[in-house]
């Protein structure tokens, strides 16, 4: 029998989508499998044994956790901007109290230990050793223990993110093979495909990992349990073995990718470029269904579509069979979007809010990234949505080596123009990929000190270097208030997984 476990911390507002399908594959087959979301059930462990200090936030936090839980859950937490962040801030004290005595600061989005980084394989390897000393140790030896007595497991696959999992990740490894040694490890996830992409090699971690899986888990998965699958199948996902009543959002919210990959992938720079991730697209018309199915299940509050960006052949098919529930995603602009009928069908299938890269407002920025972006086009988009009533979500990536004096004007100017068409804001400084095949004539250097570092250090062509680009940001750009009023509408912790409910409040 089969354990999948997702490990803390990443953002506790949906079930993750990669065990999810994990599950539906092991379901098609009929493998017995047990599902641990330790994320979620961790992050509620902590809210409940955290012993606090004797401060009065911290003593309201745990007075007031089980109303702002609800102030969240019934949606009420949403109608006000200031009453939500003081709603999260006390909800996520609790969790940076858990941590101090370990030297951990743990939030609603991350972990990150003082003394031990996730980009080494040797504190990795460290935190397997010494998993007694982890903050989550007494919920997860427990919560193991509890279902290995129960059932007969003999294979836990972990599925790990974001570097904010991989320490805890390493703890529950090595609780597992110092308790029950006749366990083989299986790891996955993204962060995992991006380590294997750039050569890990399982032997880094023996005694600790038997197996790893870099992409798509579902067939090699079923490969190492003798299954023979298609390579390119993906399962739906089920959720039935989540304990979707944990999770902080305002009812049921369920991810669901109609991809793998990136449809464009000719951006400069790009992770999924520099990692030659294949893209691969479910047939629209079987996503849709699959949608419709998992909506009639489970009656989710919202559809998170996760792609990396929906596919405008995804987007006609739901326009012609509109979801019963809204929903949200990352697309790229299209020339399509400028069609404000098109938008309003958009709009009439469920379609609540959209995140959109739009990176620089320089064109010239743009062009050298091959972003395959028109800032001209991206404006009239953005005044149709705002037309339509779809909320915006906007990337702007600060400090590539194309960037210039002129260009950080351009896009501040940018925001400062369509201030009032623009919901939400993602500001983001650029990191370097390691192995990256556009790096060429450009000087790196060190970014971290660890060999499983994704991203490195470079000269920047025109001097416009990380402390340059963080100075203009804080000192310049987000002291102007237009731009510091979308600011502060900014969902705390959860960011854009929460900005849909603030939508639908206002609607």
């Amino acid at each position: 029998m089969l354990l999948l476990v997702y490990p803390p911390i990443s953002i506790p507002s949906e079930p993750p989508i990669g065990i999810a399908r994990l599950s539906g594959a092991l379901k098609a087959h009929n493998i017995p499998h047990e599902v641990i979301d330790a994320n979620i059930e961790g992050i509620h462990w902590l809210f409940k044994n955290t012993a606090l200090s004797d401060d009065t936030w911290s003593k309201r936090a745990r007075k007031n956790l089980e109303a702002n839980i609800c102030a969240i859950k019934d949606g009420s937490a949403f109608k006000n901007i200031s009453r939500y962040k003081k709603t999260v801030l006390e909800i996520n004290r609790l969790l940076e109290m858990a941590g101090l005595k370990k030297e951990v600061k743990i939030t609603l989005t991350d972990y990150v230990d003082k003394r031990l980084l996730p980009v080494k394989s040797a504190h990795l390897i460290a935190s397997a050793k010494n998993f007694n000393k982890n903050p989550f140790f007494e919920y997860f030896s427990n919560r193991l223990e509890a279902v290995l007595k129960k059932e007969n497991i003999d294979i836990a696959g972990f599925s790990i993110n974001y570097l904010g999992q991989a320490l805890c990740a390493f703890s529950m490894i090595g609780y597992l093979k110092d308790t029950f040694p006749r366990i083989k490890v299986i790891i996955g996830g993204g962060l995992i495909n991006s380590w294997v992409k750039r050569g890990l090699k399982k032997h880094v971690f023996n005694g600790l990992v038997d197996e790893m899986i870099g992409g798509p888990g579902e067939t090699p998965l079923l490969s190492m349990l003798g299954i023979k699958a298609c390579q390119k199948r993906q399962y739906k996902p089920v959720f039935e073995k989540f304990k979707k009543e944990l999770y902080l959002s305002s009812g049921i919210v369920l991810p669901y990718n109609t991809s793998t990959g990136c449809y464009w992938n000719r951006c400069t720079f790009c992770p999924e470029r520099a990692e030659r991730n294949e893209y691969l697209q479910i047939p629209p018309e079987i996503a849709v269904k699959e949608l419709k199915e998992i909506i009639d299940t489970y009656n989710p509050a919202l559809i998170h579509l996760t792609d990396n960006a929906i596919h405008p052949g995804m987007l006609n098919e739901i326009i012609g069979h509109p979801l019963s529930v809204p929903w949200y995603g990352f697309v790229r602009v299209h020339p399509r979007m400028e069609d404000l009928n098109y938008i309003k069908a958009l709009k009439e299938s469920g379609c609540v809010l959209l995140k959109i890269g739009i990176e620089s407002a320089h064109q010239e920025v743009l062009d050298k990234m091959k972003k395959g972006l028109n800032i001209e086009m991206a404006k009239r988009v953005l005044k149709n949505l705002k037309a339509a009533g779809i909320g915006t979500y906007i990337y702007l990536l600060f400090g590539t080596p194309y960037e210039t004096e002129e260009s950080l004007k351009k896009t501040m100017e940018f925001v400062i123009t369509h201030k009032d068409l623009i919901d939400f804001m993602n500001i983001a400084i650029f990191n370097m990929p390691v192995n990256s095949h556009d790096e060429k004539d450009i000087t790196l250097k060190d970014f971290y000190d660890g060999d499983l570092c994704l991203y490195t250090d470079f000269i920047h062509p025109r001097g416009l270097s990380r402390g340059y680009i963080r100075r203009f940001l804080e000192k310049t750009f987000k002291k102007h208030r237009d731009i510091r009023s979308i600011i502060d509408r900014q969902p705390r912790f959860f960011t854009s997984s929460h900005a849909p409910f603030f939508v639908l409040t206002k609607s």
